[in-house]
């Protein structure tokens, strides 16, 4: 089917339901990369309006990638509710957008329509959207689950505490955790992005998060970012796996490349499952997604970043997970070029997470060759927070000195909290009090040598 719009008495043509979305798409260096971006300013506004004239029904009707030849297109379309999909229906793109900007477009209404939401949909308005559009339907979307705490209520930001290490030593992981711990941060998870693969080093790490988490009674969750496959293999040896992490993205050959596929990731959270380790819920699946990996595996089949992007949250959707963060800057500026690209990139994926009924926070980062720094970093994550973000990442001094790049730090989720009463998960902010790290407020509190939490080093 070919797409065409006036504009400016030219006529544009657009061969295909992936060019238009494609070129309508707001510049990106990685889908110049791929050859799929608009070239002129005036082509991408054509596409967008063409494209805000796109019946929404359309994309039931023709698939970016065809259903005979990807998982992911298959699980798309067979899980799709039309019920859901109902009042919506008979909406055009643009229509679509101003129906969510619209006070009918409330958490009920919202909560109601994700299952009748394909990816593409979400991805296609998304590209009509400026970033306040963006923030203020985030906004109003409410995902809510459960493990040893509550994540995503309303008023409250939940944070990773991420205390990875160059050699995964022992005693430098208990320092920064016990660190993140003592600035309030580890609601969402504390988890590490392990050096090695090996399955003893593995466990060993296991133990000691859970040993911590045990002994002082912390209503949060740990995880170990390794593949799924020795995740798995931990816990048929009986390690005290709570979460399963995997990253995963928008195509089946993507996910391929990653050595997962949708049969991998429902053993693993049956795994998971039969540990039966939630006290609060069993949401126990943690992903992680990110712009470009599509194109970086050769697998994007000509589509463009942002739309393979929304396609993985259709993936995570499937597994329920308790949550799921786009890793927004990290591959590189061959994907997100500078500050300005990772900032609308980061408020699209919070956007269609949100919309798609996930638990997304972000991991608010750059590499040190992109044309970014911390000022550009400091604008996100506090839009994002406006937006109401699931979870952001807690490193040590915002530098992980394990996967060398730059991150958001404990003191940023302070000044969040600070300038926009952002509350912890409620069973976490109970703790602290508790443990004398915070006063009624929220407010951390001085923690003297002989504290328990800093014991835990001798």
């Amino acid at each position: 089917m070919q797409f065409h719009h006036t504009l400016g008495g030219q006529v544009w043509r657009f061969d295909d339901l992936k060019t238009l979305m494609a070129r309508a798409t707001p510049l990106r260096s990685g889908d110049v990369l791929a050859g799929v971006a608009a070239r002129t300013a005036a082509e991408r506004m054509a596409a967008r309006m063409a494209l805000a004239e796109l019946p929404l029904a359309t994309f039931l009707n023709e698939a970016l990638i065809p259903y005979e030849e990807d998982e992911v297109t298959r699980l798309i379309i067979d899980t799709h509710d039309r019920a859901a999909f109902a009042p919506v229906a008979h909406l055009t793109v643009g229509d679509f957008r101003d129906w969510l900007l619209s006070d009918a477009a409330d958490e009920a209404a919202l909560a109601a329509l994700r299952p009748g939401l394909t990816p593409e949909m979400v991805a296609a308005v998304s590209k009509l959207m400026r970033n306040q559009d963006l923030i203020a339907v985030a906004r109003k979307c409410r995902v809510v689950t459960r493990f040893r705490n509550t994540l995503g209520l309303p008023g409250c930001m939940a944070m990773r505490l991420q205390p990875n290490h160059p050699t995964d030593d022992a005693r430098g992981i208990a320092l920064s955790t016990l660190d993140g711990l003592m600035y309030g941060c580890g609601d969402a998870v504390i988890g590490i992005n392990p050096a090695g693969d090996g399955l003893g080093p593995l466990t060993g790490l296991m133990h000691l998060l859970d040993e911590l988490i045990q002994r002082f009674e912390i209503p949060t969750q740990s995880c170990i970012l390794t593949h799924v496959t020795n995740t798995i293999q931990a816990i048929e040896r009986g390690a005290p796996v709570d979460l399963v992490f995997q990253s995963i993205a928008g195509t089946e050959g993507t996910n391929r490349s990653f050595g997962v596929n949708l049969a991998l990731l429902a053993e693993a959270r049956e795994a998971a499952l039969s540990l039966k380790r939630g006290t609060l819920g069993d949401n126990v699946m943690y992903f992680e997604t990110g712009q470009g990996s599509a194109l970086s595996a050769g697998a994007h089949h000509g589509l463009d970043q942002q739309t393979c992007e929304v396609r993985a949250y259709a993936v995570a959707r499937a597994f329920s997970p308790l949550i799921c963060n786009t890793v927004v800057g990290f591959i590189g500026p061959e994907y997100l070029f500078d500050g300005k690209q990772i900032l609308r990139a980061g408020l699209e994926d919070h956007f269609c997470g949100k919309l798609m009924g996930l638990p997304i926070g972000c991991d608010v980062c750059y590499t040190n060759h992109a044309e970014a720094d911390s000022d550009d970093m400091d604008n996100l994550m506090t839009l994002l927070a406006v937006a109401g973000v699931t979870f952001l990442i807690g490193v040590p001094g915002a530098d992980d000195v394990m996967l060398n790049y730059q991150s958001t730090s404990f003191h940023d989720a302070l000044y969040l909290r600070q300038v926009l009463g952002l509350q912890r998960a409620p069973e976490f902010e109970a703790w602290l009090q508790r443990m004398g790290l915070t006063d009624a407020a929220g407010r951390l509190l001085p923690a003297g040598a002989g504290h328990p939490l800093l014991s835990h080093l001798a």
